[in-house]
């Protein structure tokens, strides 16, 4: 079962991706490194609600 989830930036809050993840295989909060183009560089990215 895949679900819609959004990531925000670690630095600025803002919330830049959108993607779905898989519950059964994930179950914790995602985090990953990527492209923040209101901070202009990689930064850390949670799953928000």
């Amino acid at each position: 079962m895949r679900v819609k989830i959004t990531l925000a930036c670690t630095e600025c809050q803002n919330r830049n991706y959108d993607m779905t993840k898989d519950k059964r295989n994930h179950p914790d909060r995602m985090e990953t490194k990527k492209y923040c183009k209101f901070c202009k560089t990689h930064t850390l990215h949670k799953e928000t609600k």
